[in-house]
């Protein structure tokens, strides 16, 4: 018994010595796979990046198609891939730190960090994330502006970790302005704008905003006339949590959050939606540059932290006693309107002009299908329809 136990020991490690011997190098890899030409053309532009992704150790890498570049290409994205740094940055986002293998990921989402530091796009500690998850048997990666990839061909092994080949390049994330434009989250960007906010919420590292949608402007158009451009300044910053980056799997039921303006949310989660105070969150981790935005359906008010959420209805009371609605979206005077259909030419165009032809502006932002959509908004401005 001991003697077979011995030899059956000797043949697993025979087996896992000839697997390992069969796992390549990262360069044999690419070389050796015709469909991702082109990212071999674009890593070798780069001697510095290759030669760290050729020596690193326990990685991840999403590598696109010579379809995805193609689908990028078709999008608008040629500016992308004519700018250097963006490039750099772009491929670094695409390189999971860690090796994640297909068979380990669930439909539970998770939010890995990637090789991308660059602060324009990566304003956040321990490098900018994706969501990956498992939809049926299809793995998931979802960027900026909820830009979705799917895994086509998963664990190509190399010595370093292992290659996921994805049928659409990444969308790394944008700031919070122009992602909130790009979502039609137009009475917000307004607001912020009006408050002097924008730079704050763009450049502050590590935050976690809740942002209400154009409806929930609008439900409480009456009261926001009367507003100082302090009282609305507090208002705002209530929405702001600063120091954390709370991705939607992180949140737990009574956590309690302190804003940038002192105060405290209360999350809940009842009935499997999450509410922060009595606001729903209707889109959940939009991807921004400097931490993560939930879309909700109201406006949190600073001087109403006890408001509750009714999980049997559909709309939730305004948290603002007496206010009711306006005929218009508040805050959207000017503000730039996604025009663009998905997948077309980027126009920026104020309010005034695209009343005739711009989406909706009431009602939940609506994600993205594409990464050729997320790069179209960050060359093009952020004038990218997303209404699906």
């Amino acid at each position: 018994m001991r003697t077979s136990n011995l030899y059956s020991l000797l043949g697993l490690a025979s087996l896992a010595s000839a697997q390992s011997a069969n796992v390549t190098g990262l360069t044999a890899l690419l070389a050796a796979t015709p469909q991702l030409s082109n990212l071999t053309t674009f890593v070798t532009q780069f001697p510095a990046l290759a030669a760290q992704l050729s020596n690193a150790t326990n990685i991840t890498i999403l590598a696109p198609s010579n379809a995805a570049f193609a689908k990028l290409l078709a999008g608008g994205g040629a500016s992308a891939l004519a700018d250097t740094t963006l490039v750099q940055s772009l491929l670094s986002y695409h390189v999971l730190a860690g090796t994640y293998r297909a068979a380990a990921i669930t439909n539970s989402s998770a939010f890995v960090p990637t090789l991308l530091t660059n602060p324009r796009y990566a304003n956040v500690t321990g490098g900018q994330r994706v969501e990956v998850k498992k939809v049926g048997s299809t793995v998931e990666i979802i960027s900026g502006l909820k830009s979705v990839s799917n895994v086509t061909t998963a664990d190509q092994n190399f010595t370093g970790g292992v290659v996921h080949i994805i049928d659409t390049v990444l969308t790394p994330p944008l700031n919070v302005s122009s992602t909130a434009v790009a979502f039609n989250l137009t009475a917000a960007a307004g607001a912020l704008t009006s408050a002097r906010l924008v730079n704050t919420v763009d450049t502050a590292r590590d935050l976690t905003i809740f942002v209400p949608n154009n409806a929930a402007f609008q439900r409480i158009g009456s009261a926001l006339p009367n507003l100082t451009v302090e009282q609305i300044t507090s208002i705002l910053t209530y929405h702001v949590v600063n120091g954390t980056v709370g991705y939607s799997s992180t949140l737990r039921d009574n956590a309690k959050l302190t804003t940038l303006n002192g105060g405290q949310l209360t999350v809940r989660i009842q009935n499997g939606s999450v509410f922060v105070n009595s606001a729903k969150v209707v889109v959940a981790d939009v991807l921004v540059a400097n931490g993560v935005v939930h879309v909700i359906d109201n406006v949190l008010n600073p001087g109403n932290a006890t408001a509750t959420p009714n999980p049997s209805v559909s709309t939730q009371v305004p948290a603002f006693a007496g206010a009711s609605s306006a005929t218009n979206v508040p805050y959207t005077s000017g503000v730039p309107t996604p025009t663009a259909s998905v997948g077309g030419a980027a126009t920026t165009t104020s309010r005034a002009s695209a009343a005739s032809t711009a989406p909706a502006t009431t009602g939940a932002a609506a994600p993205a299908r594409s990464a050729a959509v997320g790069m179209g908004a960050l060359f093009g401005g952020a004038a990218i329809a997303l209404a699906l």
